[in-house]
Order: C-alpha cells, then structure tokens, then sequence
C-alpha cells in the first residue's frame, strides 16, 4: 500500500499510515490528516463485497444506537477490499456498562421474526450461511454446527470417533433447544474480549462484528471461552435482561461452537478444548 494506493480513497490530505492491530483477518493501518483520523481495514485480493456482511452489522449497530465504529467507505483499490472507519480514542471503562450495552444490543430483535440475517458470514477460513430460518436450532445446528463438523472431518481434525460423539451431543443440543424458547435477537456473532473496547471518554463499544439475528445466549457463551469479561459484566447484564432459567447449561453449546470454529481456522491446538466442551454437554443431558 503506497501513496498512490491511500490517494485514491474517499479522503484527501492523508499525512500518516500506521500499521496497527486489526485481528487475524485484515491489514490495518491509522490514517491521519490534518483535521481528523480513520481507522482502515484492508483485504487483499478481493472484492469490495468481503465487507458486505460487517459493514451490514455495523450500519444494524447504529439503528439499535449500539456504540461501534460509522462506515466512511467502501470499495476496491487495485484489485484488495478496504472498509474506512471513524477511528475509536481507546481508554478504560466499566465492565458494568459493557453489560448494560450487550443487553440493549440483544433487545432488538428481526422485523421478520425469524432467524438469520440478509448476508452470509465469510471469512478466510469459513462461511456460514444465514438464510432466514423459523427455529434457532435450524440456524445454530443445520447451518453452523453441522457445517464445522464436515469442515473438521474434511480437513481430518476430527476423527470417526469425534463424529460419532458430535451426533450424540447434537440430539441434547436439538432436545434442549426445543426446550428453550429462543427470539432473533441482534447479535455481535463473535463477542471475544478482543471485539470490544472503551473509548478515551469511558464508554463502551463493541467492534469487528459478525452480525445476525439469533438466541442471545449465543453471544454470551463466547464470552466465556477466552476471558475478559468479569462478575460485573454478567451482573449487570442480567439486571437489564435477565437470563432464562437453564442458561448455564446451554452456554456450552456456543462454547463448543467457538472452539470448533478455532479447531477448524488454527488446528489441533484446540482439539481437546472442544471435545471437553463436548463431554460438558453430555454429562448434563
């Protein structure tokens, strides 16, 4: 990316690009000028449309009037995507208010009432589809599980024997999702401690979504894969919208989810990870 590459974007007078820290799936650089700064994410070799899918859930983050980064632009540049963001100061704040926002965020729900979203999820590494389903365990297992597992068994992750656990932890997971009555709320689809932050003001806002309509307790058990977030987080959380009774429980599904997605991107370094997550499942069924 040279000057004659950043020159061509929707901004003029660019007087600095410094590579910063975008996630494992994007180039990212601060972009200065004189009067403001922008955070940019770019994707090599690829079409405008990579962005589709985030810029949608970030554009559904305002409407809720969820605190995240505005869309500035979008577009190709010599053949590698780019999305231009605002750029978010970076500062501390309260775990608390973190919570309040995630539960107002899962208070908005689809106009259709059904689950899914208009854009499927791509990545590197994996797509999901997000066609409009009637059940959340349409979406969940039919559409995210089930193609994770045959993504495992394909790359030889997963051995017979996985597959033959999967199935049985998947007739608990249908059983107590029938169980469970679960809305299209607006959800972050990846709401890991490095997905949001607080500004040099103090609040809260959520970053890099993977966005659709689904049962929220989704959202909250990948919260709890890989830490950062606290007692504070989940307490105030449910004073705003209290959980379901056997939300514990269910919380393991979105964990092994979670570590099935990062089995299937990083390898067998969370094999056993997963299959604990699995073990979880069954002793409670």
């Amino acid at each position: 990316m040279d000057d004659q590459w950043l020159a061509q974007l929707p901004i003029k007078g660019i007087t600095k690009a410094v590579p910063v820290g975008g996630g494992d799936v994007n180039e990212a650089f601060r972009l200065e000028t004189k009067d403001d700064t922008y955070f940019l994410l770019v994707q090599p070799h690829t079409t405008a449309d990579f962005y589709a899918g985030e810029i949608a859930g970030l554009k559904a983050f305002e409407e809720a009037k969820v605190l995240a980064p505005r869309v500035l632009g979008n577009g190709q540049i010599d053949g590698d995507a780019y999305l231009l963001l605002n750029f978010l100061e970076s500062g501390s704040g309260s775990q608390s208010d973190l919570g309040e926002l995630v539960a107002n965020l899962h208070q908005h729900y689809s106009k259709n009432g059904k689950f899914g979203f208009d854009l499927p999820y791509v990545s590197n590494d994996e797509s999901f589809d997000n066609s409009w389903t009637d059940t959340w365990s349409e979406l969940f297992v039919d559409h995210r599980l089930d193609r994770l597992r045959d993504a495992l068994m394909k790359k030889h992750l997963w051995n017979e024997r996985d597959d033959t656990k999967y199935k049985q932890v998947r007739e608990v997971i249908l059983d107590k999702l029938s169980k469970h009555e679960s809305e299209p709320s607006l959800l972050h689809g990846d709401l890991w401690g490095g997905n949001y932050m607080f500004l040099a003001d103090g609040r809260p806002a959520l970053i890099d979504p993977a966005s659709f309509y689904g049962d929220r307790e989704f959202d909250l058990g990948i919260t709890t894969v890989f830490g950062g977030f606290d007692a504070d987080f989940y307490a105030a959380y449910n004073a705003v919208y209290p959980l379901d009774p056997g939300a514990n429980e269910r919380l393991n599904f979105y964990r092994l989810y979670y570590l099935m997605v990062h089995t299937n991107k990083f390898g067998t370094m969370y094999k056993s990870s997963a299959d604990s997550a699995m073990n979880q499942i069954l002793e409670h069924k």
